[in-house]
């Protein structure tokens, strides 16, 4: 068969293939509803459940235990990815604290058992790690900081991220701190939802004044996983928000953009709770490389709230 010019030019391209784990979470959702504006694109979502996503039109869903090496093989062979954003983890601090073996399980072990099968497929990775691998005694850092967690969740995450880097594999890492947004059917609520939520309830909240973060919009951070996969941009990158806060700090924009009675907000410091895990005193994140080398620009805080507040029914 002889192949010419014009067949060449009216072929339809060959679609990327962008496997998420963790798709019922908060930033799965947020990338799934991102990826599937892409014509280019094919977009796989994957989580352990059933599919909670509020849409189904323009993507795959497949159900994929990460903590099952069998599962994570047969899905990656079956669908043969190009890029896999790895969203899914087990993310409550104190939880990780108190359930150790469930944490490695989730937040190691599946890492390993993808870096595998990336490896036999030839996949992409980007793996989303946090700023709980640091203490909090030189924030905001940059992407070369020295690791060196105070939690079970921060080692987890940090371990995992070894996993990756040492694979033969091709990998980048995306660290981020601090989430905030609002999803379909979610399982667990953020510093914004939750201060706009008591404020309206009339509950008086204690909020600390020593920790130190960049808050970070979800589809600023889907948006960075993005960038980081589209271009197969290789390395760590911080992806989060630019601006440094304390959550007492948070409480008082969320409270003032709401409209909310701020006298109900009191400060206090980390001595006046008790939680089974270390939090690190202060992180957040030099965007300097994100910027110059993927184009990353995360919105403003109040910006990110002004978002989160129009997709509120």
């Amino acid at each position: 068969m002889t192949v010419t010019a014009q067949d060449i030019s009216t072929s339809t391209p060959t679609k990327k293939r962008f496997l998420i784990t963790g798709s019922n979470g908060l930033l799965g959702q947020k990338l799934v509803e991102l990826l599937i504006k892409d014509s280019a694109i094919e977009t796989i979502a994957t989580a352990r459940a059933e599919n909670r996503l509020p849409f189904h039109d323009g993507y795959i869903y497949h159900t994929m235990d990460i903590t099952d090496p069998a599962q994570v093989e047969a899905v990656i062979a079956l669908v043969k990815p190009d890029i896999i954003i790895h969203t899914a983890a087990m993310t409550n601090v104190d939880q990780c604290e108190a359930e150790k073996d469930a944490c490695w399980k989730q937040n190691v072990n599946a890492v390993e058992y993808l870096v595998s099968s990336c490896k036999r497929h030839d996949v992409f990775l980007v793996h989303v790690s946090t700023d709980f691998i640091f203490d909090g005694t030189a924030g905001p850092y940059k992407e070369d900081a020295e690791p060196n967690p105070v939690s079970f969740y921060g080692w987890s995450k940090y371990a995992a991220e070894k996993a990756v880097i040492h694979s033969d594999i091709k990998w980048a890492i995306a660290r981020t701190v601090l989430v905030y947004g609002i999803a379909h059917d979610m399982s667990r609520s953020n510093i914004v939802l939750w201060v706009k939520k008591s404020l309206e309830d009339g509950k008086n909240i204690k909020v600390v004044t020593d920790q130190f973060r960049t808050p970070t919009l979800a589809e600023d951070l889907a948006q960075g996983c993005f960038l980081i996969a589209d271009q197969e941009a290789e390395g760590i990158f911080n992806i989060s928000g630019k601006e440094l806060y304390t959550p007492y700090e948070m409480a008082i924009i969320a409270a003032d953009y709401f409209k909310l009675d701020k006298s109900l907000i009191s400060q206090t410091d980390s001595s006046g709770f008790s939680q089974p895990a270390r939090r690190p005193p202060r992180t957040g994140f030099d965007l300097t490389k994100s910027e110059s080398v993927l184009g990353y620009k995360p919105h403003s805080f109040v910006d990110g709230i002004a978002l989160l507040a129009s997709q509120i029914e």
